[in-house]
């Protein structure tokens, strides 16, 4: 090889003049530098050596050796398509799937049954497909969950136990997507993170006020800014925390750290509702200034606004990033669609509704104040089913020891002690995309619900009693148990107080039959 200073000192001849102008140099000419080699033969050279190394494996393992195939493994993900990973996971999944239904079929019969397994043995068996079928139409939403049929008794030991202790009540309580963690807010502004098994939790630390001013927060009307919470949500990712409250600010929290990132201002009244998109960052607050605003938790930016109710708004629940439903005390239930920009109006008969959820896409369920039970359908812009006094001032099964909780005069009893705030529906909860509903009051009780299908109605399925506002309720993704936020006074003011109650989450297991079903 000629030295660096020789070779640039002397030029290259000029190329040969023909039709072919800017032909680019054989293989003859690049000579054996390796830049200039095709990739097929870079391939072939690559095999040649595989096939080397493969005898000298041969060789390892006839002299007693020990070889090592990581390498190779290696090299073939390497070389792996799309498709072919495509198709490995695939592949994993069906075998995953037929286990658990060859698990689920010894359970049940304990037999060797080898005429029925033969099918279910194979990955593409009719019961693969059939489980299959199913999951995928419950999760589109096309198929409803049958999940209050499963729900056992509960039985004496059974109850409400509470897992986190608040000084003030209890104002809003949510579940993450797993519904292994949640979160509590009360009046005093204490929010709290706690673990569903454990019970450990773990307390959120608001920052001074100079840090908010720096978070984009804006001055207080009054000298000291007011951290009372009355909603909170929390991200499908469980990344982001949201709380609002009185000092009309939504306040961006990181679950991971505990720490305040951003404060969004733009609400005129205090923040009474707030909603995260399904498998998104996007955050829906409602307020008393009787607007709707839509922010981006993962940007930190603000959306859009959506106008329409008449009065203050009290509670709102999102299905999807582009389904949204709120009620105010104007009477009315909005459906909100946000990629059209466009909203259905759903009017109460002469009642002020108070609280709302989704069912599913084409139902929903409401509570109202004067203790009603309202159950929607998307077809009608009035209630298909409406069951009223859901929730009495003084429960049946409370009748023998009511003596001792209420006021006495002269040995006469006074019932009417317990003002009508006691049965307003202060809170309703579904199972969504299931059957399974619940609500709950001030009477003693969270009633659970069985939705019936095709909008026939409702059926109540179990009473568990709990002294208390219950201001806020959550069910978990599997049906196996609720939470409920108490307090001694209810949600948004003092008009209402049961002395004997505890400011707390309380937490109720149910237990549920087995389904072979079950992935």
């Amino acid at each position: 090889m000629a030295p660096r200073g020789n070779r640039s000192s002397k030029k290259p001849p000029p190329p040969p003049r023909g039709k072919g102008k800017g032909k680019r140099p054989s293989s003859a000419s690049a000579g054996d530098d390796p830049f200039f080699e095709s990739e097929p033969k870079r391939r072939r050279a690559r095999a040649d050596e595989d096939i080397e190394s493969g005898d000298s494996d041969d060789d390892a393992l006839a002299l007693g050796g020990a070889v090592v195939g990581e390498d190779e493994e290696e090299e073939k993900e390497d070389l792996e398509t799309a498709g072919e990973k495509r198709l490995r996971m695939t592949k994993e999944y069906l075998e995953r799937i037929t286990d658990t239904v060859k698990r689920n079929k010894e359970e049940e019969e304990e037999e060797d049954d080898e005429d029925d397994d033969e099918d279910d043995g194979l990955p593409g068996g009719r019961r693969v497909a059939k489980l299959l079928r199913k999951k995928q139409l419950v999760e589109s939403g096309r198929q409803r969950l049958s999940l209050a049929a499963r729900v056992l008794p509960p039985g004496q030991q059974d109850g409400f136990k509470f897992i986190a202790k608040h000084r003030q009540p209890v104002t809003a309580v949510a579940l993450s997507k797993d519904s292994d963690k949640g979160f509590s807010a009360s009046k005093d502004g204490v929010i709290l993170h706690w673990d569903v098994e454990t019970g450990k939790s773990e307390k959120y630390l608001w920052p001074t006020e100079k840090v908010l001013v720096s978070h984009h927060a804006k001055a207080p009307l009054s000298k000291k800014r007011s951290q009372q919470v009355l909603a909170l949500a929390v991200s499908s990712d469980g990344r982001y925390l949201a709380t609002g409250g009185f000092d009309r600010h939504i306040h961006l929290w990181d679950v991971r750290t505990r720490e305040h990132i951003q404060a969004f201002s733009g609400h005129r009244g205090p923040v009474s509702c707030l909603a995260f998109g399904l498998d998104s960052s996007e955050l829906f607050s409602g307020s008393y200034d009787r607007s709707i605003m839509q922010w981006n938790a993962e940007d930190r930016t603000y959306m859009h606004c959506l106008y329409g109710h008449q009065g203050e708004i009290l509670t709102t629940d999102a299905l999807s990033k582009d389904r949204l439903l709120t009620v105010a005390r104007d009477r009315t239930m909005h459906l909100w669609k946000i990629p059209e920009e466009s909203q259905l109006v759903f009017r109460a008969p002469a009642v002020s509704l108070e609280c709302c959820c989704f069912i599913d896409d084409k139902e929903y369920l409401s509570g109202s104040d004067d203790g009603s039970l309202e159950l929607w359908s998307v077809m009608r812009k009035k209630p298909t089913h409406i069951i009223k006094n859901a929730h009495p001032a003084l429960a049946p099964s409370s009748l023998d020891s009511a003596d001792e909780k209420l006021p006495k005069e002269n040995g006469i009893c006074k019932p009417q002690s317990l003002s009508s705030a006691h049965s307003w529906i202060s809170a309703v909860a579904a199972r969504k995309g299931s059957d399974l509903a619940a609500s709950g009051a001030a009477n003693g009780v969270v009633r659970l619900w069985t939705i019936q299908p095709d909008s026939k109605g409702m059926q109540p399925l179990f009473d568990l009693p709990l002294d208390g506002f219950v201001n806020s309720l959550a069910i978990a993704k599997s049906g196996r148990f609720i939470v409920a936020g108490v307090g001694r006074e209810p949600r948004l003011g003092k008009w209402g107080r049961v002395a004997t109650a505890k400011n707390g989450v309380a937490i109720h297991r149910l237990s549920l039959q087995d389904d072979s079903d079950d992935l």
